[in-house]
């Protein structure tokens, strides 16, 4: 038990550091590159961040459980939209957000989402054509946030240049955080069920809390070191840009392998949930180009909803 309490440890340790330093990292890339947080946040570091739902779907599908990307997905876009964002909101909310790279990110978000909505209910799955659409789609984000970066240059948040050091460098110290902060989540998740076990926390328990709030951890870390900072564009956009891998990666890499399977659960609840957390979120902001913290209220309120109606 000494060894699995050292481990859990190791594991909250490792997230803290490399979320601090992964946060420094993007800021100093946004300023190098000329470009604003929310766009960095909404790239590179939310594609650092949904590594762990990516490699949980993409292992699941090659072990025949495809099933599970779903509610990895779809959990994760709630988890990270109401929980993560409604947190960080609620104590500090994000001011002067730019909405020109807002505004497609989150067209191509309610677009992409909308339609699997509508597939899953008249199918009962996602076929491996749909798979194929998404990775397509993944690839036209990638291609569009390449070639919008110089368009959407300018950032929209005073504060003290971060840590200098070479773009090489910055990158370097960013991938190297990513990789702490997916291995000190697995050691937080893996060793924190085998305390709550040992401890006598019930198994429905356990899969409510460690592991639906694991995968999004790192999303977690950031978006707190992010607000903590007065980095919460990178927060903001890294929310954004996980909820958007989220379906175009987690769900089309096994939906392209093997297909997807659905519980009716999953279209009559959780991707109408995903809809409506990331529009009350988004939608204000758009008109108003800051956030409020009733939204981060209601965000919490609606989280804590879909816990109690999912344990009971």
């Amino acid at each position: 038990m000494l060894v699995t309490v050292a481990l859990f440890v190791l594991g909250l340790i490792l997230i803290c550091l490399g979320g601090d330093r992964l946060v420094d990292a993007a800021v100093a890339i946004a300023r190098k590159i000329g470009i604003p947080q929310i766009v960095v946040g909404a790239t590179i570091v939310s594609l650092g961040t949904t590594l762990p739902e990516i490699l949980v779907s993409t292992t699941a599908a090659f072990d025949g459980s495809a099933a599970i990307a779903a509610g990895n997905a779809f959990g994760s876009i709630i988890c990270n939209t109401a929980l993560i964002a409604g947190l960080t909101q609620t104590l500090r909310p994000t001011k002067k957000v730019e909405t020109k790279p807002l505004l497609w990110r989150a067209a191509i978000f309610f677009g992409v989402i909308i339609v699997l909505e509508i597939v899953g209910f008249l199918r009962g799955e996602f076929g491996r054509l749909v798979g194929f659409l998404l990775l397509a789609m993944f690839v036209v984000y990638a291609v569009l946030n390449i070639v919008r970066a110089g368009a959407e240059g300018g950032d929209e948040e005073e504060n003290e240049a971060a840590e200098d050091g070479s773009l090489l460098k910055q990158f370097i110290i960013l991938a190297v955080c990513a990789a702490l902060l997916y291995v000190g989540a697995n050691l937080l998740v893996d060793n924190g069920i085998l305390i709550a076990e040992a401890i006598g926390v019930p198994q429905r328990v356990i899969a409510i809390t460690f592991i639906a709030l694991g995968t999004s951890l790192p999303e977690l870390v950031t978006s707190i070191v992010s607000m903590i900072k007065g980095f919460s564009n990178v927060g903001f956009g890294n929310i954004l840009g996980a909820n958007i891998l989220n379906i175009l990666a987690v769900i089309g890499i096994p939906a392209a392998v093997v297909g997807i399977p659905l519980e009716a659960s999953t279209y009559q609840m959780d991707i109408p949930l995903a809809i409506l957390v990331m529009a009350i979120l988004i939608v204000p902001i758009l008109f108003r180009k800051k956030a409020s913290r009733l939204q981060g209220i209601v965000l919490l309120a609606i989280y804590a909803a879909y816990c109690v109606v999912s344990f009971i």
